[in-house]
């Protein structure tokens, strides 16, 4: 009842009498039928999905951009299937329209030659690569995924407002998006019978595979091609690359040799046959097409102008995403397919047309200007909203370079409703916890190329403006999404399952996968590196804080050894020791400051950095993990919680970080992944607890109860060392302990022996590479009899002998540790780049 009819646009709910369209009915009636309180909490289930899945948006020069989470309504757009059939039956032919229209300008160019293109708007613009000139690509397919834009006008007709040919983007947040609803609303998914849409990506999967260059025999390898993390659509290049099965690599994780791309991996080159590209055209080849790039592969072209490697879409497909051509499609359509073209354009006029540009110009004020060049993120302007200066100016814009402006009509877009939450809806009668609220919507359809043609995802993305004053969808200006519901016609069968190729035999069974890139084993083995130290750090700090105020002075003897040792390994920010004024500062700065390097929040910082290179090899509950770590330190960054307050965060740092190594133990299969994220971590482990030890038996402490109590916390041994000697601690057991039992995980003895157990299958695949001096170690520590070589306790002089013996043999230990990892950079993960990405040593 308060939601208002509209008289100047279409509305997807209600029809011009403002009576329920037909489609909407089931699921309106089953909203009334929710209490009053049960839509709010599915739109929370909603935006926490959001928030556990790290499903983001990032925004360019945007402060507040950066994982920016993903803004998803409730509530989906409903479709009928008698409405979408004739969508998607527009839609596939308006992929093979631009497909064939490819294949013309960087073919034959008949177009050109016989006037139906204006060779300005073709060969004079920036985006036409003329070193593409003449290629053609596997099968002749150019557009293996295609996006179109489209509006409903008021009369219910729609109508194209863009085309995305070079890297469409939105499949893979529809796809999250049907996850989200179909759980936030199950009956009323199942009971309307929703078209599903997994079925279009098991597709796309075959359909790449199927069509590259394989030899025969030759399993064919894919790839998902990124700009890297920073790029905001990041997540779904994630996405993509897990539904696909396909490594997700960056432009230096692949090599090329002679006519043929590699993959490079820890066991050498690996050859890739098709390339699922999400960065731009000119980017991905430095040598033949853009020379500043930093993110392509210098040789790419070669390989695809030899047939070698199937790129989706191919190189130049970003040419054909400018409006400009608009104009020029029906005529188009008629001349390449013999079609009349089914779903028009919005009213389009490129400037380049003199005819055209004087119409623009006499028009300013009713339509929308844009930029030609698709490659440029111009944003538009709408006459209307300008005044006669700023019409003027763009006027002379114009005029001074007609060719790269297009003017298109203004379209009063469709609107839809939408879920608004409590105190965002200043209208709503108390104790409502929501309502109905319409939105401008917009929707992206999506169509993907097979042997049998275009086949267009039974869905797509709808996007949504962010205010109701607004006629623009756009997710860069704050614009939310919906999931798109297509009602199954009522007799039309179950749709049928994905290809298959073919039935697997026992002789096609895989047990172990070589296509980890080194970049990505790098990571995971930083990854390692640095969830251990946050532990260990995390344990450290915790251990300070709990006898920062305790009164009896044997213990505030000891919190000051624990100072030193952790101000020696780097643990504490700044020179303040206890019981300083500035000591307390210093212990809640090394927790909660996220610079410098070194303390708490600047580890799980690198932790979390390290996550999001190798998130598409992560299951969503390890993500989880390291995503409310990411979460917690944020919270206690804005809360700044006082030292005695802190021991509650530190708890849940501890509790975060013992989930992240069940999952290392029992949650990975033991590939090339595990290894080198376990490798980091016992690396990690044995570099601070040597450190930790050695630095501890060089202080005057060691013979104290109250120090040997903190040792054994800080090596989390306490409970052990309690139920074997049931007594106060003493230096002898406590060293056995921490030192040298194997069966000990937090010993030195421990981590030690597990780098020996790990490193074996490396050492055997590659008999000429030199590992170090860490095998010694181990067996000094085995053959150490500690009752022996430690004096009697009352001859200190030779005690202090004794430690720093022990305490030398610790700091070789640590140093060879450090080297390992260095070996193991120059080894397998230097074919990622000159520099790694990661610090060599810790800091």
């Amino acid at each position: 009842e308060e939601y208002p009819h509209p008289v100047d646009r279409y509305d997807e709910l209600l029809d011009a009498q403002g009576r329920l369209r037909p489609h909407w009915e089931a699921f309106a009636a089953g909203l009334e039928s929710l209490p009053a309180t049960e839509m709010a909490q599915r739109s929370d289930f909603v935006r926490q999905r959001i928030l556990e899945n790290g499903v983001t948006y990032n925004v360019y020069a945007d402060p507040h951009g950066a994982d920016r989470p993903w803004l998803l309504d409730p509530l989906p757009l409903i479709i009928d299937s008698r409405a979408w059939a004739g969508i998607a039956a527009a839609v596939a032919q308006r992929a093979r329209l631009m497909n064939a229209l490819l294949a013309d300008i960087y073919g034959q160019q008949t177009l050109l030659a016989e006037g139906l293109l204006p060779p300005a708007l073709v060969l004079g613009r920036p985006d036409y690569l003329w070193p593409c000139r003449g290629v053609r690509p596997p099968h002749d397919i150019w557009l293996h995924s295609y996006a179109v834009d489209l509006a409903r006008a008021p009369d219910g007709q729609w109508w194209v407002i863009a085309d995305r040919t070079q890297a469409p983007s939105g499949a893979g947040y529809a796809l999250e998006n049907r996850f989200i609803i179909s759980h936030a609303f199950p009956e009323a998914f199942r009971d309307m019978r929703i078209e599903p849409l997994q079925g279009f990506f098991e597709q796309a999967r075959a359909s790449l595979l199927g069509l590259a260059p394989a030899e025969p025999g030759e399993a064919p390898l894919g790839v998902v091609l990124t700009p890297g993390h920073h790029n905001e659509t990041y997540f779904e290049h994630v996405y993509l690359a897990r539904h696909l099965g396909f490594p997700l690599v960056e432009g230096r994780d692949l090599s090329v040799r002679g006519e043929t791309l590699y993959l490079k991996t820890v066991r050498g080159l690996q050859r890739v046959h098709a390339v699922v590209r999400r960065q731009d055209d000119d980017f991905c080849d430095p040598l033949e097409l853009r020379g500043d790039s930093a993110l392509g592969v210098p040789g790419l072209l070669s390989v695809v102008r030899a047939g070698r490697v199937l790129m989706g879409n191919a190189l130049g497909s970003g040419g054909l995403a400018s409006n400009a051509l608009m104009g020029f499609l029906p005529a188009l359509c008629e001349r390449l397919l013999g079609e009349t073209l089914a779903m028009p354009s919005v009213g389009t006029w490129w400037c380049g047309e003199p005819a055209a540009r004087d119409f623009v110009l006499a028009n300013l004020d009713r339509l929308v200007i844009k930029s030609a060049r698709a490659s440029l993120n111009v944003q538009p302007a709408f006459g209307a909203e300008l005044d006669a200066a700023q019409r003027a100016a763009l006027a002379a814009q114009i005029e001074a370079g007609p060719q790269d402006w297009v003017a298109q009509e203004m379209v009063h877009l469709s609107q839809a409703p939408t879920w608004q939450q409590p105190g965002l809806r200043p209208q709503a009668p108390d104790g409502q916890p929501g309502g109905l609220v319409p939105r401008v919507v917009g929707l992206r359809v999506f169509a993907l190329a097979t042997a049998q043609g275009y086949r267009v995802m039974p869905g797509g993305l709808c996007r949504v403006a962010s205010s109701p004053d607004t006629n623009v969808v756009t997710m860069q200006r704050g614009g939310a999404s919906k999931d798109v519901w297509v009602v199954r016609a009522a007799r039309s069968p179950a749709p049928a399952p994905g290809p298959q190729a073919g039935v697997l035999r026992s002789g096609d069974l895989v047990r172990a996968g070589h296509s980890l890139s080194s970049r990505v084993v790098e990571n995971l083995f930083w990854m390692g590196r640095y969830a251990e130290r946050l532990e260990s750090t995390a344990r450290m700090l915790r251990s300070l804080v709990v006898r920062w105020d305790d009164p009896v002075e044997p213990r505030q003897e000891a919190l000051r050894t624990a100072w030193a040792v952790a101000q020696g390994q780097g643990m504490i920010l700044g020179a303040a020791t206890p019981p300083q004024a500035m000591a307390a500062p210093a212990l809640l700065a090394s927790i909660f400051d996220a610079e410098p390097p070194g303390g708490l929040a600047w580890i799980n910082a690198q932790l979390h950095q390290a996550g999001i290179q190798v998130r598409d090899r992560l299951s969503q509950d390890h993500w989880h993990a390291i995503q409310r770590l990411h979460d917690a330190f944020a919270e206690a960054a804005r809360l700044r919680p006082l030292l005695p307050h802190s021991l509650r965060f530190l708890d849940r740092v501890l509790s975060t970080t013992a989930s992240l190594t069940g999952f290392a133990l029992d949650h990975m299969t033991r590939n090339d992944a595990w290894r080198f994220l376990m490798l980091g971590r016992h690396i990690e482990r044995l570099d601070a607890l040597s450190g930790i030890l050695a630095r501890f038996l060089g202080s005057a402490g060691a013979l104290q109860p109250e120090a040997l109590d903190w040792l054994l916390e800080v090596f989390d041994s306490s409970i052990t060392f309690r139920s074997r000697y049931m007594r106060a601690p003493e230096l002898l057991p406590v060293l056995d302990l921490v030192l040298a039992d194997e069966a000990n995980p937090r010993s030195v003895l421990y981590p030690l022996c597990a780098l020996e157990r790990d490193m074996a299958p490396l050492l055997a695949e590659h008999p000429d590479w030199d590992a170090g001096a860490l095998p010694g170690h181990c067996v000094e520590l085995r053959r150490l009899e500690l009752d022996r070589c430690l004096p009697d306790a009352a001859d200190w002089p030779a005690i202090a002998a004794t430690l720093g013996a022990i305490a030398v043999r610790l700091w070789s230990l640590q140093g060879d540790g450090r080297s390992l990892s260095e070996q193991l950079s120059l080894r397998f993960f230097s074919l990622a780049g000159a520099h790694g990405t990661h610090p060599t040593l810790a800091p």
